[in-house]
Order: structure tokens, then sequence, then C-alpha cells
């Protein structure tokens, strides 16, 4: 199958550029190794594809591009575009490194935001609510909002479906949207964190090479060049003091549970893999709470990787906001971040965003304040390599900048969607709204390097880092066209017209093959199991409200070869989320409401 195109308005100006070519062909190969099937998907292909991987090559952008995203001609003493404002121009010291691929990725967003605002200047009914392109550019709807940030108020949150015609029906009693929320708030704390930490040093460069191998991907703060300095220093402190400590005992912690697979495989009532190390550094944590350096955020931003991992998102959120406090009082007086510092907290800034931006999409938290950065803060783009020493682990960018484009896309739909101050009970005033939105995913997608760009064929996906951008596609496009179900349930007319009957189609087919795989929701066990078991319930959800609507079954039945198949869909969707129902009570609540829903679904239809 060819990634789904997306019909542009007439008003919108030229289509889609064509794709330059982002890589050489690779060849699609290698086994997945150890127990969640991870193994390295750029890795794997230098291996089975016999391809020399593209050699690191520096940068020569001046600080003015980077900080403007702009493009830079690289003259020396002076580049062009600083010539042209009378800046001062500055290139980083020799040393600061980018991966070929990293380099491309980086060149693709800026492609994508140029194509955007080309394509969006021709216009008129679009461009007074549409942002001005895509990636660090603030614009806004009349009231300036920067329109890439998550809404205070919005509505696509899982329990508002609850509020739906018939899906209402599926649940016996009405749910406060909160709900989620106030189970979190009334959860038990972790006990064994008041335990004096007994750690077991023995095995730590496995757990070190996991962690490199498996976990960095996801959040790419933790340098691989200088990690022997720092585990140096944490063993001379004997691990019991300093932020290198804490940062030491973390990576081992998130290590160890990488090579265990889904926390949801766990047998219940024992302690999760890589506590024994998360406990020692909860015991350094107090030490950095009043202080306000880049260690410091870095120890918390890892503290709460792993609080995901626990599948504890409030203690996450909680953690995420020292961090952001941290981040705002270094980015106030940005000149006084060491230089050798200041990519590391280009990575906790984007990590602590990303996270943020999750929680709120499900829960009405207050919003850290970190967001007015992001304007200032540049795009990741590679740590200072220090080459007379052996590298823990590669330096990857690609998904880290892939998720920063998405989750702002994301953060889009939620603005100009679902939104209070921009909902409209209109799918006739949404459609050149919804059509560019969806323009943008697939520009997103089509800029990817070609490592990253997943197949659309409806097959389990063996790259853990393919299958986690394939579930976030769906699950971006599902919400996008969300809008379309809920305006045919409530009037079946709707549906006659082709325009809304095509969206509700490609609403459902997202949804389908979101869920048609649940295992692949495994890939992301480190970062988003919380978020995805939420994901899962959201879709299904509007499934079974779709099979009660006569029009959307007929939908349906186009997507999969008979009812059957979708029962079982259904069916393999509550098995796994009951998995999930010990590892949280939010996610507990989920699963009961999911189960019961099924049941009164297949009594109403047997009805």
């Amino acid at each position: 199958m060819k990634a789904p195109s997306s019909k542009r308005t007439s008003s919108s100006g030229a289509g889609a550029a064509p794709r330059a070519s982002l890589l050489s062909q690779s060849s699609e190969a290698g086994s997945s190794a150890g127990d969640d099937g991870f193994s390295n998907p750029l890795k794997r292909r230098i291996v089975d594809g016999g391809i020399d991987y593209p050699r690191r090559r520096a940068t020569i952008a001046c600080e003015v591009c980077r900080s403007r995203k702009s493009r830079c001609d690289g003259t020396k003493p002076k580049c062009k575009l600083c010539t042209e404002l009378g800046a001062e121009c500055i290139y980083r010291e020799p040393g600061v490194k980018l991966d070929a691929g990293d380099k491309l990725i980086l060149e693709q967003l800026n492609r994508i935001e140029g194509l955007l605002q080309m394509n969006m200047a021709g216009s008129s009914d679009i461009v007074s609510v549409m942002p001005n392109g895509g990636f660090g550019t603030r614009t806004g709807g009349p009231t300036g909002t920067n329109i890439s940030t998550m809404p205070k108020c919005h509505t696509n949150a899982t329990m508002h479906l609850l509020q739906w015609p018939l899906i209402r029906d599926l649940v016996s009693r009405p749910y406060d949207p909160q709900i989620l929320l106030q189970l979190e708030m009334a959860r038990e704390p972790l006990h064994s964190l008041t335990k004096t930490p007994c750690v077991d040093l023995s095995n730590t460069q496995a757990y070190v090479e996991a962690y490199f191998e498996r976990v960095n991907v996801w959040y790419a703060c933790v340098n691989p060049y200088t990690w022997r300095s720092q585990y140096r220093t944490a063993l001379s402190n004997g691990f019991r003091e300093g932020p290198e400590s804490c940062i030491v005992l973390l990576v081992l912690a998130l290590g160890e549970a990488s090579l265990r697979g889904s926390i949801s495989r766990i047998v219940p009532h024992e302690d999760p893999p890589g506590l024994q190390y998360f406990t020692a550094a909860w015991s350094l944590l107090p030490g950095m709470m009043t202080t306000n350096n880049v260690p410091a955020a870095q120890c918390h931003l890892l503290a709460a990787a792993y609080l995901f991992y626990l599948v504890r998102p409030l203690e996450a959120w909680s953690l995420l906001c020292t961090t952001s406090t941290k981040l705002q009082l270094l980015l106030m007086a940005p000149d006084r971040i060491p230089p050798q510092q200041r990519e590391l907290v280009e990575r906790i800034y984007w990590n602590a965003l990303l996270f943020e931006s999750d929680l709120l999409a499900e829960l009405d938290l207050p919003h850290s304040g970190v967001v007015q950065f992001e304007e200032s803060v540049g795009l990741p783009g590679g740590f200072e390599g220090a080459e007379r020493e052996q590298h823990a682990g590669r330096d990857e960018l690609w998904y880290f900048l892939a998720e920063i484009a998405l989750r702002r896309l994301l953060n889009r739909v939620s603005q100009l969607i679902y939104s209070k101050d921009s909902m409209s009970s209109s799918t006739t005033s949404l459609e050149p709204v919804v059509a560019e939105l969806d323009y943008q995913l697939t520009q997103w997608y089509e800029s990817l390097p070609l490592p990253l760009q997943f197949p659309f064929t409806r097959t389990v996906l063996q790259d853990p880092v393919q299958a986690v951008l394939r579930l976030r596609f769906y699950a971006c496009r599902t919400i996008i066209y969300r809008p379309h179900i809920l305006a045919v349930l409530e009037n079946e007319q709707a549906v006659l017209d082709p325009s809304v009957r095509e969206c509700c189609h490609k609403c459902l087919e997202a949804s389908i093959r979101q869920l048609e795989h649940v295992a692949e929701h495994h890939a992301g066990h480190m970062p988003y199991i919380w978020q995805g078991a939420l994901s899962m319930v959201s879709q299904t959800l509007l499934i079974m409200g779709a099979s009660m609507s006569p029009s959307l079954l007929s939908i349906l039945l186009t997507l999969v070869p008979h009812r059957d198949a979708l029962d079982r869909i259904i069916s393999e969707v509550i098995l796994e989320v009951e998995r999930y129902a010990t590892l949280a009570p939010s996610l507990g609540l989920a699963a009961e409401i999911v189960k019961e829903a099924e049941v009164r679904r297949q009594a109403f239809l047997a009805g």
C-alpha cells in the first residue's frame, strides 16, 4: 500500500513538492534482538545490508542561523544572513558533530517549514487560523497563540468520547472527564523509595550497553561521548553523591528495564527491573532539588523517564515540572549556559516539552510554562565528541527530531480542532483545516529519512522505531478526522455528503490500522505505554460507536473482511488493556470501561 495522500483544497496553491531522495535505498533485513524485539534499525541495515554508514561531518551553521533555523552558507568570517542583519557571526567550536542522517532530517524539517509557508500563503480561508509553518515558527490566530502548543482547554482526551452519541450508551454511568487525574492523584506512592538502597554493581556494563542501544534512542539526552568520564566520576564518589552518580544510576535503571520488555508482562508483585538503581538515584535527588544547573535538570528528566516506564504519569509530570523550572531559569540567561552544555540543554528542553504535551493531551494539568522558550531553543544538532575516547554508543537523533515534529503537529490538531476557542459544529467549516493538517502529516512522513519511513503494508514491523512512528502517525490521522465521526453519530444523514463519508473512511481506517496489531504497542513500552494504552482505548471506543451506526458500519466493513474480524480486533485490545490494569488506577478504569462497553455493544447489536 502506498502512503496515504492528502487532498488539498483548491485555494491552497501548489501541491506537495516531489520528495528528494533522502538516503540511498537500503535493504530491509535483520532479525530482532533481545526479549522485546528491539534492535537498532540503522545498525541492522549496516550489518545485513552491507552499507557503509555515513561518516560524521562537522556542522557549519553559525549560531544566528541555528537559532533562526535558517540555512547558513558557511561563509567566514561572516555568513550572508549575519551580514544582512548586521549581527555578530559566531561558529561553534570545532568538534561539534552531526550524523549525516541527522543533518538530512534537520534540512528536511526546514524544507517543510518553507513548503508550508508557501502553500498557506495562497490559502486565504486558512491563513487567519493556521500556523505560519511547521517547526519552530511562532504565529497563530487572532489572539497570537502559539498554535503548536497544547491548548489549556480541549476536548480530544479519551474520556471525552464517553459523551458522544451511541458511545455514551456503552457505559452504565456518566464519567467526569477528570476521573483519570483524580485516580492518579489518589494513588499510593512507591513505598520502595523509602527503603535504604542496596545496589548490585556486578552487571553494569550490560545495562549501560542496553541503555545506549535501546533507551537513548527515545530520549537522546545522555552524551555517549562523555559517558565514560561521567561514570569514572560517579565511581570515584562511590555512587553516593553528585549529579554524575545520579545520572549513572538512572542510566543503569533504564538500561536494565529495557532488557525485560514491557512492564505489563512482568510477574505481579515482583519488583520491576532497575528499581534498585532508581531507588539509589532517588536518594540523591533531594540534593539537586534546589540546584539549578544543567546536570540537575538532566537527573530529574531521567528520573521522570523511569517513572514513565513504571506507568506513573502524575509522578513523572511532577519531576518534569521541576525539570521545566530549572530549564526556564537557565534559559532566562542563555549566555550563562556553558557552551559545552548548550546541546544538552536543547535536548532536555525538547524532552520536557514533548512529554508534558503528551500528558496534557489526556490530563487537565497546569502548564509548566516551559513552552514560552520554544522559539529561542534550537533543534538538537549533535554532541561534541571526544574522539580519543571509546564511545559508549551512537548519538542518533533521527527518531527524536521526527517525534518533535510530529508532537508539534499533534498540538496543532488540538489547537485548531479541539480547543474550546476553535471548536466548530460544522464539518464544512472544518474542511480546509482538516485538509491542511492531513497534508502536513503526509509531508512529515515523506520527509523522514528512509530508515525511519515505515511501510504501509498491513504487517507487523520488527523495527521498534518504525513501529512507534507508525502508531503515532495513525493516532494523529484519527484525531484529525474524528469530528466527522461525531457528525454522523449525531445525524446519520451527514454521511450522505461525499466529503464527510470520505473523511469518516480515513478516520476509521487509521483506527483499524492502529489496533490490528496490538503487540506493536510493546515497541514503545519505555516512553509510551500509558499514552499508548489510552490511545488504544480511544480508538476502540470510536470503532465501537461506529459499529452501532448503520452508515458507519458499512464503512467499517470495507476495511475488515467481516464483522467477526472487527469483533476479534476489539477483543484483542480488551485483553491487552486488561494486562495494563494493575499498572495504574487510570488504566484499570480504562480497562473496565472498554470491557463493559463491548458487553453492552454486543447486546445492542443482538437486539
